[in-house]
């Protein structure tokens, strides 16, 4: 039997010029003006999102630490937050809804690669969570995951699909425990 053979010299993601530019513009700015700035410079960290094409709401928190790897490719809905050290690899779109917090340490990540590929290529799929969701510190959430309206999930669960709605989900691989009821 002939041993498989993985060459990943020849897994390349063709990027552009323009895209190539506006990527390192969008990563100098960020990094050396608001990634690190204090907890009130909110206002300053929104702005540069929405300058590079971010649909942010009103009322949204988004602190210190938080990379966003392609600001237009990223939704928030009103009075969300996203909290330190989130880190948004979007190549696909990223939709957060209304009254949703994404808490620090988490990784929402719409990229990975085909293993079963010879050049591992690169794919990408969005990721939804929808309002009123908390998804606690240290998360990871996968490729072409919907969050259902009202979920909660645990902290350090790895999400790898749907979740239901109003539900509080956790675990490796995160998977629904008890319907969650607000009093």
């Amino acid at each position: 039997m002939d041993t498989p053979s993985i060459e990943l010299l020849k897994s390349n993601h063709k990027k552009s010029i323009k895209e190539v530019v506006i990527r390192i513009l969008w990563y100098l700015l960020w990094k050396s003006l608001a990634s690190w700035t204090p907890r009130f410079c909110n206002v300053w960290r929104i702005f540069l999102l929405r300058s590079f094409g971010a649909k942010i709401g009103t009322k949204v928190l988004v602190l210190g630490g938080v990379w966003v790897d392609m600001p237009w490719n990223l939704e928030i809905g009103d009075f969300s937050a996203i909290g330190s050290n989130v880190w948004i690899y979007n190549f696909a779109q990223v939709t957060i809804g209304r009254n949703t917090v994404v808490s620090q340490n988490t990784t929402l990540c719409t990229a990975s690669h085909d293993y079963s590929h010879p050049h591992m290529t690169l794919y990408w799929k969005p990721i939804t969570i929808e309002n009123q969701v908390w998804v606690a510190a240290d998360c990871f959430v996968m490729p072409n995951v919907v969050i259902r309206e009202g979920a909660v999930i645990g902290a350090r669960s790895v999400v790898t699909k749907d979740m239901p709605e109003w539900m509080i989900c956790a675990g490796n691989p995160c998977k629904p425990l008890k319907t969650r009821v607000i009093q």
